[in-house]
């Protein structure tokens, strides 16, 4: 079980503070289950989810692993979809979210960064779903590394290069 003012992973909506451990507040619930009251580091909202969820849940690395990571970064390859039909593209990407890996999300990065510049073409679908990839990404080195979100990706340029 986690505790109040933990940092951890929620499923594929990225970094989440663990805010109260109680029963819903909702007329009608189960006064006996306990749920997670989980807050995102990126978004708003409050997620609720039963402390005994078959969800996804874990711990954010370790600064140590964070690091280890980053060093592995040029190492990842791109995630490449040689589909072009649109709901292939979605699903072979949404297989890779649902790793729940920062490697799946940086090769997420890696491979539409590609995809995009070999297009010459903008696709909001695609930067919307980079933009996600790194939003989880980054929130979570941004815990490992206590540091804000917004300098993580300098940071990651800095000790590795342009991602």
């Amino acid at each position: 079980m986690y505790a109040i003012g933990e940092k951890i992973i929620y499923g594929e909506n990225g970094v989440c503070t663990v805010e109260k451990i109680a029963p819903l507040e909702m007329s009608g619930a189960n006064r006996g289950k306990l749920y997670y009251y989980l807050t995102p580091l990126v978004g708003s909202g409050t997620y609720f989810t039963p402390v005994d969820s078959n969800a996804f849940m874990r711990p954010v690395m370790s600064r140590e692993a964070a690091e280890a990571f980053i060093d592995s970064i040029p190492g990842i390859a791109p995630a490449i979809c040689n589909d072009n039909r649109f709901n292939h593209v979605d699903a072979f990407y949404k297989e890779l979210f649902k790793q729940h890996t920062c490697e799946a999300l940086v090769s997420i990065v890696k491979g539409l960064h590609g995809r995009m510049a070999e297009r010459k073409t903008k696709s909001s679908r695609a930067e919307a779903t980079m933009k996600r990839a790194k939003d989880i990404l980054h929130g979570e080195l941004a815990i490992a590394l206590e540091m804000d979100i917004s300098e993580v990706e300098g940071y990651i340029a800095r000790r590795i290069g342009d991602m």
